[in-house]
Protein backbone atom coordinates (compact mmCIF):
# COMPACT_ATOMS: atom_id res chain seq x y z
CA UNK A 1 0.00 0.00 0.00
CA UNK A 2 1.25 3.48 -0.87
CA UNK A 3 2.35 5.62 2.07
CA UNK A 4 2.15 9.40 2.25
CA UNK A 5 5.91 9.64 1.73
CA UNK A 6 6.15 7.45 -1.39
CA UNK A 7 6.09 8.72 -4.95
CA UNK A 8 4.45 6.31 -7.39
CA UNK A 9 5.80 7.02 -10.88
CA UNK A 10 3.99 5.46 -13.87
CA UNK A 11 5.76 4.75 -17.15
CA UNK A 12 4.22 3.21 -20.27
CA UNK A 13 5.20 -0.07 -21.83
CA UNK A 14 6.45 -0.20 -25.42
CA UNK A 15 8.20 2.23 -27.72
CA UNK A 16 8.29 5.27 -25.46
CA UNK A 17 9.80 3.30 -22.59
CA UNK A 18 13.00 2.75 -24.58
CA UNK A 19 13.47 6.53 -24.65
CA UNK A 20 12.49 7.02 -21.01
CA UNK A 21 14.92 4.55 -19.42
CA UNK A 22 18.13 6.34 -20.52
CA UNK A 23 16.72 9.57 -19.02
CA UNK A 24 16.06 7.75 -15.74
CA UNK A 25 19.69 6.61 -15.67
CA UNK A 26 20.88 10.16 -16.32
CA UNK A 27 18.83 11.61 -13.45
CA UNK A 28 19.95 8.88 -11.06
CA UNK A 29 16.89 6.63 -10.87
CA UNK A 30 17.89 2.97 -11.03
CA UNK A 31 15.01 0.50 -11.28
CA UNK A 32 15.17 -2.92 -9.63
CA UNK A 33 16.66 -5.62 -11.90
CA UNK A 34 13.37 -7.53 -11.92
CA UNK A 35 11.94 -4.75 -14.10
CA UNK A 36 14.17 -5.88 -16.98
CA UNK A 37 13.13 -9.53 -16.77
CA UNK A 38 10.83 -10.17 -19.78
CA UNK A 39 9.15 -13.00 -17.85
CA UNK A 40 8.19 -10.92 -14.83
CA UNK A 41 4.55 -10.49 -13.90
CA UNK A 42 5.26 -7.65 -11.47
CA UNK A 43 3.77 -4.22 -12.12
CA UNK A 44 5.34 -2.18 -9.30
CA UNK A 45 9.11 -1.99 -8.86
CA UNK A 46 11.51 -0.60 -6.28
CA UNK A 47 14.26 1.85 -7.21
CA UNK A 48 17.51 2.97 -5.59
CA UNK A 49 15.42 5.71 -3.92
CA UNK A 50 13.39 4.40 -0.99
CA UNK A 51 10.57 6.84 -1.70
CA UNK A 52 10.19 6.21 -5.46
CA UNK A 53 8.28 3.25 -6.87
CA UNK A 54 7.92 2.59 -10.59
CA UNK A 55 4.54 1.49 -11.97
CA UNK A 56 4.61 -0.10 -15.41
CA UNK A 57 1.34 -0.04 -17.34
CA UNK A 58 -0.23 0.49 -20.75
CA UNK A 59 0.19 3.97 -22.19
CA UNK A 60 -3.58 4.53 -22.22
CA UNK A 61 -3.77 3.71 -18.50
CA UNK A 62 -1.04 6.06 -17.25
CA UNK A 63 -3.31 9.12 -17.26
CA UNK A 64 -6.19 7.15 -15.70
CA UNK A 65 -4.09 5.97 -12.75
CA UNK A 66 -2.68 9.45 -12.17
CA UNK A 67 -6.08 11.12 -12.42
CA UNK A 68 -7.34 8.69 -9.76
CA UNK A 69 -4.67 9.89 -7.33
CA UNK A 70 -3.38 6.35 -6.71
CA UNK A 71 -0.30 7.21 -8.79
CA UNK A 72 1.42 10.56 -8.28
CA UNK A 73 3.41 11.28 -11.41
CA UNK A 74 4.08 9.69 -14.79
CA UNK A 75 4.88 9.94 -18.46
CA UNK A 76 2.45 9.59 -21.34
CA UNK A 77 1.74 10.93 -24.79
CA UNK A 78 -0.23 14.06 -25.53
CA UNK A 79 -2.71 11.86 -27.42
CA UNK A 80 -3.65 10.09 -24.17
CA UNK A 81 -3.84 13.34 -22.20
CA UNK A 82 -6.17 14.92 -24.76
CA UNK A 83 -8.30 11.80 -25.24
CA UNK A 84 -8.98 11.45 -21.51
CA UNK A 85 -9.10 15.04 -20.20
CA UNK A 86 -9.20 15.40 -16.43
CA UNK A 87 -9.10 18.37 -14.07
CA UNK A 88 -6.97 16.20 -11.78
CA UNK A 89 -4.04 16.12 -14.23
CA UNK A 90 -1.24 18.66 -14.44
CA UNK A 91 1.10 18.88 -17.43
CA UNK A 92 4.51 19.48 -15.94
CA UNK A 93 6.96 19.18 -18.81
CA UNK A 94 7.09 18.36 -22.51
CA UNK A 95 9.86 15.76 -22.59
CA UNK A 96 10.32 16.03 -26.34
CA UNK A 97 10.38 12.24 -26.77
CA UNK A 98 7.99 9.73 -28.33
CA UNK A 99 7.38 12.10 -31.21
CA UNK A 100 4.80 11.12 -33.80
CA UNK A 101 1.56 12.53 -35.21
CA UNK A 102 -2.14 11.81 -35.04
CA UNK A 103 -3.33 11.58 -38.62
CA UNK A 104 -6.35 10.92 -40.77
CA UNK A 105 -5.58 8.14 -43.24
CA UNK A 106 -7.45 6.19 -45.88
CA UNK A 107 -7.27 4.30 -49.13
CA UNK A 108 -5.12 5.85 -51.83
CA UNK A 109 -8.13 6.68 -54.02
CA UNK A 110 -10.26 8.11 -51.16
CA UNK A 111 -10.44 11.81 -50.30
CA UNK A 112 -12.61 13.46 -47.66
CA UNK A 113 -14.19 15.59 -50.38
CA UNK A 114 -15.68 12.40 -51.87
CA UNK A 115 -17.97 11.95 -48.86
CA UNK A 116 -19.97 15.19 -48.76
CA UNK A 117 -20.19 16.07 -45.05
CA UNK A 118 -20.42 12.64 -43.39
CA UNK A 119 -17.39 10.56 -42.48
CA UNK A 120 -17.27 7.14 -40.84
CA UNK A 121 -13.99 6.77 -38.98
CA UNK A 122 -12.36 3.93 -37.04
CA UNK A 123 -9.96 4.98 -34.29
CA UNK A 124 -8.59 4.45 -30.79
CA UNK A 125 -9.25 8.15 -30.25
CA UNK A 126 -12.98 8.90 -30.64
CA UNK A 127 -12.88 12.07 -28.52
CA UNK A 128 -9.93 13.61 -30.34
CA UNK A 129 -11.27 12.51 -33.72
CA UNK A 130 -14.67 14.08 -33.15
CA UNK A 131 -13.13 17.31 -31.90
CA UNK A 132 -10.62 17.65 -34.74
CA UNK A 133 -12.79 16.54 -37.67
CA UNK A 134 -15.97 18.38 -36.67
CA UNK A 135 -14.02 21.65 -36.70
CA UNK A 136 -13.52 21.05 -40.42
CA UNK A 137 -17.28 21.04 -40.99
CA UNK A 138 -17.86 17.28 -41.25
CA UNK A 139 -20.39 15.13 -39.44
CA UNK A 140 -18.43 12.30 -37.85
CA UNK A 141 -19.48 8.78 -36.97
CA UNK A 142 -16.68 7.10 -35.02
CA UNK A 143 -16.29 3.61 -33.67
CA UNK A 144 -13.50 2.50 -31.41
CA UNK A 145 -10.94 -0.20 -32.18
CA UNK A 146 -7.96 -0.92 -29.96
CA UNK A 147 -5.85 -2.58 -32.63
CA UNK A 148 -5.64 -3.54 -36.31
CA UNK A 149 -7.31 -0.25 -37.18
CA UNK A 150 -6.04 -0.43 -40.77
CA UNK A 151 -8.20 -3.52 -41.23
CA UNK A 152 -11.36 -1.46 -40.76
CA UNK A 153 -10.62 0.42 -43.97
CA UNK A 154 -9.92 -2.73 -45.97
CA UNK A 155 -13.13 -4.41 -44.83
CA UNK A 156 -15.24 -1.36 -45.61
CA UNK A 157 -16.14 -0.77 -41.97
CA UNK A 158 -14.87 2.81 -42.17
CA UNK A 159 -14.21 5.46 -44.78
CA UNK A 160 -11.06 6.55 -42.97
CA UNK A 161 -9.01 5.80 -39.87
CA UNK A 162 -7.39 8.11 -37.33
CA UNK A 163 -4.26 6.75 -35.68
CA UNK A 164 -0.73 7.57 -34.60
CA UNK A 165 1.78 7.70 -37.42
CA UNK A 166 5.55 7.66 -37.07
CA UNK A 167 7.24 6.44 -40.25
CA UNK A 168 4.07 5.73 -42.23
CA UNK A 169 5.35 2.25 -43.14
CA UNK A 170 2.34 0.47 -41.61
CA UNK A 171 -0.02 2.59 -43.71
CA UNK A 172 1.95 1.89 -46.90
CA UNK A 173 2.03 -1.84 -46.17
CA UNK A 174 -1.76 -1.80 -46.01
CA UNK A 175 -2.28 0.36 -49.13
CA UNK A 176 -3.31 3.38 -47.11
CA UNK A 177 -1.97 6.89 -47.14
CA UNK A 178 -1.84 9.80 -44.73
CA UNK A 179 -4.44 12.38 -45.74
CA UNK A 180 -4.00 15.00 -43.05
CA UNK A 181 -2.04 15.54 -39.84
CA UNK A 182 -4.50 16.37 -37.07
CA UNK A 183 -2.07 16.84 -34.19
CA UNK A 184 1.64 16.63 -33.38
CA UNK A 185 2.36 14.28 -30.48
CA UNK A 186 5.15 14.04 -27.91
CA UNK A 187 5.37 12.65 -24.37
CA UNK A 188 4.76 14.73 -21.26
CA UNK A 189 5.63 14.49 -17.61
CA UNK A 190 2.30 14.75 -15.79
CA UNK A 191 1.17 14.67 -12.17
CA UNK A 192 -1.92 14.33 -10.05
CA UNK A 193 -2.94 17.83 -8.94
CA UNK A 194 -3.37 16.84 -5.30
CA UNK A 195 -0.07 14.94 -5.21
CA UNK A 196 1.69 17.94 -6.69
CA UNK A 197 0.48 20.02 -3.75
CA UNK A 198 1.04 17.52 -0.94
CA UNK A 199 4.39 16.22 -2.26
CA UNK A 200 5.48 19.39 -4.00
CA UNK A 201 9.09 19.49 -2.84
CA UNK A 202 9.93 15.95 -3.96
CA UNK A 203 8.04 16.19 -7.26
CA UNK A 204 9.65 19.56 -7.99
CA UNK A 205 13.08 18.00 -7.46
CA UNK A 206 12.23 15.41 -10.11
CA UNK A 207 10.95 18.07 -12.52
CA UNK A 208 14.20 20.01 -12.16
CA UNK A 209 16.23 16.89 -12.94
CA UNK A 210 14.16 16.24 -16.06
CA UNK A 211 14.57 19.91 -17.01
CA UNK A 212 18.34 19.61 -16.79
CA UNK A 213 18.45 16.57 -19.04
CA UNK A 214 15.97 17.86 -21.63
CA UNK A 215 17.71 21.23 -21.81
CA UNK A 216 21.10 19.55 -22.21
CA UNK A 217 19.78 17.42 -25.07
CA UNK A 218 18.28 20.42 -26.83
Amino acid sequence: MKTNQEIFFAIPKGRIQKQILPIFEQIGIVIDAEFYNPETRKLIFDTNHNDIKIVQTRSFDVATFIASGKVDIGICGLDVIEEFPSKSLLRLKNLDIGKCRLSLAGKNNFETSDFNTHLKIATKYPTLTNNKIKKKGYQVETFKLNGAIELASHLGMADFIVDLVSTGNTLKANNLEEKEVLMQISSYLIANKNSYQTKHKRIQELIEKFDTQINAKN
